[in-house]
């Protein structure tokens, strides 16, 4: 009797375990090469099928953030972090780079500490870098720092006997001598006047911030470096573009420097038709977004929607590929680690159940 009740508890827990390999029998994900005109379309309607050749046509000329930014860069080229490159340059966030140098065509304000007639309002700055200024005519300033012109000054004082120990403040009140471009998904891309410790923040709020479709997560700073030497060399850098205007990296919201361009690029979309509340496009902006989550955004699944028959549509070094997903797999399961993060273009279609 032991015997034959050890028999029917094997025997039972046989079931369950065959029962559970049926419930999520199958690879969770799998991945298929197929050819773009042999895409499995079972299950789709006739607007869904008009909807995706649609989505295909488009993205089939569209040109990514990569492309695009080859057209700014004319030489030859490094690609770095912000970390690489303030490793390699650790003074474009020193004191350095917070005294401005002035240049030709900036105006200054110049007063000299209880000398009222000596100070001077609205000093422009000569095309050629000089200055006018009384008792010292002509001074050559271009090239320097507002605080060495201030010292200079009052040398030049000093020196001719007209004031010792002169205490003398240089603040510039328009810049026009450097500049920067941004470019891209901004709403008034252009050139612009480089203010002192003008920074990505700053730049993208003179252009007119961000456009209202979103910009992707990462911006690109080219800046050319040794200009006019044989050494010369354009240094893109990749800056966290999202994490700055989250404020959670502001190690990234690097100064500027003259003849920088600031590239921003669209954000990157994803596509999903099919058995979904809200079918559509979608950008990916703020983080890895999965299929999981990309579906969620879209409002969830209809009634109706083979959810375990889930496809992504990508395409990879010119090969299109299928990417198969039993999503109930995955969420009743519990078995996120398996889910599957959307890349950009994208297109996932969630086809109609038929039971």
């Amino acid at each position: 009797m032991r015997h034959f009740y050890s028999l029917f508890l094997c025997s039972i827990t046989l079931v369950f375990l065959l029962a559970g390999c049926s419930a999520t029998g199958g690879d969770i994900v799998k991945v298929t090469n197929v050819a773009s005109d042999n895409v499995p379309l079972s299950g789709l309607k006739d607007a869904d099928r008009a909807m995706l050749a649609e989505i295909k046509k488009n993205s089939a000329g569209k040109v990514g953030p990569d492309t695009a930014i080859r057209g700014i860069i004319t030489g030859k080229t490094r690609n770095l972090t912000v970390a690489e490159y303030m490793q390699l340059h650790p003074e474009a966030e020193g004191k350095a780079s917070r005294d401005y140098i002035v240049g030709g065509n900036d105006v200054l304000s110049i007063k000299v500490y209880e000398e009222n007639d000596l100070s001077r309002e609205a000093v422009r700055v000569s095309a050629d870098g000089y200055i006018s200024f009384p008792l010292i005519s002509r001074l050559k300033v271009d090239g320097l720092s507002t605080a060495d012109i201030g010292e200079l000054i009052a040398k030049k004082l000093a020196d001719g006997q007209y004031l010792l120990n002169a205490h003398v403040s240089v603040v510039v009140t328009e810049y026009n001598s450097k500049w920067f471009l941004v470019l891209g998904a901004v709403s008034t891309p252009g050139s612009y006047p480089l203010s002192a410790n003008e920074r990505i923040l700053n730049a993208i709020s003179k252009a007119g911030g961000v456009r209202e479709t979103g910009a992707g997560k990462r911006a690109k700073i080219v800046r050319t470096e040794k200009s006019g030497t044989a050494q010369e060399e354009q240094i893109v850098i990749d800056v966290d573009l999202q994490g700055i205007l989250q404020g959670t990296d502001q190690h990234a919201n690097m100064i500027l420097a003259d003849k920088d361009t600031l590239f921003i690029p669209t954000a990157e979309c994803f596509y999903i038709i099919g058995q979904v509340n809200k079918p559509g496009s979608y950008p990916l902006i703020d983080r890895d977004l999965s299929l999981v989550e990309g579906i969620g955004i879209a409002g969830g699944f209809t009634n109706i929607a083979a959810r375990n028959s889930t496809r992504i549509i990508r395409s990879e070094n010119g090969q299109e590929k299928i990417i198969e997903v039993r999503v109930d797999d995955i969420t009743l399961a519990g078995r996120k680690i398996r889910d599957v993060i959307i890349q950009p273009n994208d297109i996932i279609i969630v086809p109609e159940s038929f039971f």
